[in-house]
């Protein structure tokens, strides 16, 4: 009966298509040009507090739910596990994939900036009492610091101010209390199965307002900066968003064709995601509707609970781009020579402090002041040079973090054996909107 139920919503999915302007990608896309013209037209109006509270409403509605998600998809897909060595095991292989991968992005960054130079022969004046308190920020970030921030002072404490990596500690442990438990934990285990429903149900609301905060994103950055900001600073920017783009395509899209998958096909399954992080310039707007739709794609529970979370925190492509690519353009902006050796020291750095400050806000912009401060600190002062234009850098390194997230998750899951190969190669072919719910639930959302 179920099956016959499944065949029938297929069918329906593939006949009766929306009206293309009821798609929510279609919707947000607008919205975001909306919100273009808009700050562009009347910065006044762009520049209100209300347009301003539309951006910063819909990311802290889908941070709202961030965190009990971890929680449940974690929870569940470890207690469903009858080995424990396999929890471990899918842990290490990511580590490993998040270093090498990172290393590369790092890499590029250093690469690009060498042969481009868009530092060289730069005129303009930097101010350091600008970028002071990115500065502090840096100084104070220990390694010591962050892995004690990894454990929760509260349970409920870790909920409540929404910490990733407090979550994902505490799931895992309890994750592995209920395995411990067998058939004793059954009846917790189908409430927490549950609850994931309930939740990305919650989700499937909320993201019918994405363009609303696309619109509020976009029009209070363009309101605010005006367009005048995207120009001031334009080689740098374009040089970073080649790289980003170089990065995905060619590094990620080698990786997926040895995996199995193609990117292009990839990026088209998560354009509702893409363009959600385009308009709200963060990736955690769609971590949970990425994390549904990579269980649906074919990767098991487990690998997508644990490698998509950690991956927030240990897999910032777009942001190790941004580090070395931005300490190359300073030195050049400042005429300040760095040897090879220099250089290599920077990646090495830059290596562990784009994991020291995970989960701060401003996080691509003190991870390079900590950067700077360890390699050469007479470079902190030509921060300020491209503070005014981090903003428009912010969108491009969230949307190459949530593809680096998303490949690693297939890879990962692949890896492991945990990834089924039907479900990719008929997802990749088939549209899904986030918002069909019902649709979702009548085909199990991969739960």
């Amino acid at each position: 009966m179920s099956g016959a139920t499944s065949a029938t919503v297929d069918k329906k999915a593939v006949t009766q298509k929306k009206p293309f302007y009821r798609v929510l990608y279609v919707q947000v896309l607008a919205a975001i040009v909306l919100g273009i013209i808009v700050g562009w037209v009347s910065p006044e109006l762009g520049k209100n507090e209300w347009i301003k509270a539309m951006g910063d409403g819909f990311v802290k509605l889908i941070k709202m739910v961030i965190a009990p998600i971890i929680f449940c998809t974690v929870v569940s897909g470890i207690a469903h596990i009858s080995e424990v060595k396999k929890v471990g095991r899918v842990a290490i292989k990511a580590l490993i994939y998040f270093e090498i991968v990172s290393t590369l992005a790092l890499a590029l960054g250093l690469i690009v900036g060498n042969v481009v130079q868009p530092g060289a022969g730069f005129q303009g004046q930097s101010n350091a009492a600008a970028v002071a308190g990115y500065a502090k920020q840096a100084s104070e970030m220990r390694s010591i610091d962050f892995v004690l921030h990894v454990i929760p002072d509260t349970v409920v404490g870790a909920f409540a101010q929404g910490e990733i990596l407090q979550v994902l500690l505490f799931a895992i442990l309890f994750g592995f209390a209920l395995m411990g438990l067998g058939e004793r934990a059954h009846t917790v285990r189908a409430f927490i199965d549950d609850v994931a429903h309930a939740m990305f149900g919650v989700i499937s609301i909320i993201v019918k307002a994405a363009p609303i905060g696309a619109f509020g994103a976009m029009a209070y950055t363009i309101g605010r900066y005006g367009p005048q900001a995207l120009g001031n600073l334009a080689g740098l920017i374009a040089t970073f968003y080649v790289t980003a783009l170089l990065f995905v395509f060619v590094v990620l899209g080698l990786i997926a064709r040895f995996a199995g998958f193609s990117i292009f096909k990839f990026l088209r399954y998560l354009k509702d995601e893409l363009l959600i992080v385009l308009g709200t310039s963060s990736s955690e707007s769609a971590l949970p509707q990425m994390m549904e739709k990579l269980e649906r794609l074919g990767c098991s529970k487990p690998v997508v609970g644990l490698v998509v979370p950690t991956g927030y925190s240990f897999n910032l492509d777009g942001t190790n781009i941004y580090m070395t690519l931005a300490t190359l353009f300073i030195a050049q902006a400042m005429n300040v020579q760095l040897s090879f050796g220099e250089q290599l020291t920077i990646l090495v750095v830059a290596m562990l402090t784009s994991k020291g400050a995970s989960g701060i806000t401003g996080a691509g912009f003190i991870t390079l002041a900590g950067t700077l401060a360890a390699v050469r600190p007479e470079l902190l002062p030509g921060m300020a040079i491209v503070l005014g234009i981090d903003k428009f850098m912010s969108e491009c390194r969230a949307l190459t973090n949530l593809c680096g997230n998303g490949v690693a998750c297939v890879v990962v899951a692949w890896w492991e054996g945990e990834l089924d190969r039907e479900k990719l190669r008929v997802g990749l072919e088939r549209d899904i909107d986030p918002t069909d719910f019902e649709t979702a639930v009548a085909e199990g959302r991969g739960i």
